[in-house]
């Protein structure tokens, strides 16, 4: 890695980013790094994919920190306490934690699930990922953060809670359910001197999810946004570092919409 020597706003930090190996988790870890922060890059499955995505941040020239990949299902709390015990033993502490993990999801408007064929267990599913998820790697990590009054927690949702274009109803719940608990925690943790935020990300270019999605519906959302085009990975990584940074230690129970302004509120 190329090593520079003027300080970054978030030289000294430690972030987690789960599911990290890719899409918009990887452009997070990266930019996280550029500003100086050691990144635990948490992956599922592919340890090829995350290893790639390490090297590509260590190599990337304007990066300072250092970073670490860990094997972590979000949804096995043993797991996720090990990946913050790790993270800890590794770079002295936890600062920042990036709920990105959810489970696979299509979006395909054409295929998806109506409400009457759209299972509980559907639903299950997608709450586990993305809400038990949310909730084992904020237990695992708050300890680390309540010792120092200090810590930034960002989850990312979608804006298909506010203007659900089409009607994923389980990804949709999920996301919803995430907010919720953003707020909430929010409420409650402002008073160890942690902030807690949400992304809602709109449809994001470039990712697996986001391949199945019609070029119809491409361009009906491209139309309806002012800013005349879609998310890119790169987009959500810009909000998530704004609020982690120092500017935004007044902001807390908030969700940024990162969509071009299609969803204005």
């Amino acid at each position: 890695m190329n090593q520079q020597h003027t300080s970054r706003p978030l030289t000294g930090k430690t972030a987690i980013v789960t599911g990290a190996s890719r899409g918009i988790g990887a452009a997070i870890a990266l930019r996280l790094a550029q500003l100086g922060a050691n990144v635990t890059i948490d992956y599922l499955s592919n340890n090829e994919r995350a290893q790639q995505t390490a090297q590509r941040i260590e190599h990337d020239a304007a990066a300072q920190g250092r970073i670490i990949v860990c094997k972590a299902d979000v949804t096995d709390l043993n797991q996720v306490n090990e990946l913050t015990q790790t993270t800890a033993n590794t770079f002295g502490g936890i600062d920042i934690l990036v709920n990105n993990a959810l489970n696979r999801y299509s979006f395909d408007p054409r295929n998806r699930s109506t409400f009457d064929n759209t299972g509980w267990n559907d639903y299950a599913t997608q709450l586990e990922g993305c809400l038990k998820g949310t909730y084992n790697t904020c237990t695992a990590t708050l300890p680390y953060m309540r010792r120092q009054s200090w810590g930034r927690i960002v989850n990312i949702s979608s804006n298909l809670v506010d203007s659900p274009i089409v009607p994923y109803h389980d990804y949709i719940a999920a996301k919803g359910a995430l907010i919720g608990l953003t707020r909430s925690l929010a409420q409650e943790a402002g008073a160890w001197g942690i902030t807690v935020n949400a992304i809602a990300a709109g449809l994001t270019v470039g990712t697996d999810s986001s391949r199945a999605t019609t070029e119809d519906i491409r361009e009906h959302i491209i139309e309806q946004t002012p800013l005349g085009r879609l998310a890119t990975a790169d987009d959500v990584a810009g909000g998530v570092a704004m609020l982690v940074g120092e500017d935004a230690r007044f902001i807390t129970g908030q969700t940024l919409h990162v969509d071009g302004g299609l969803t204005m509120r």
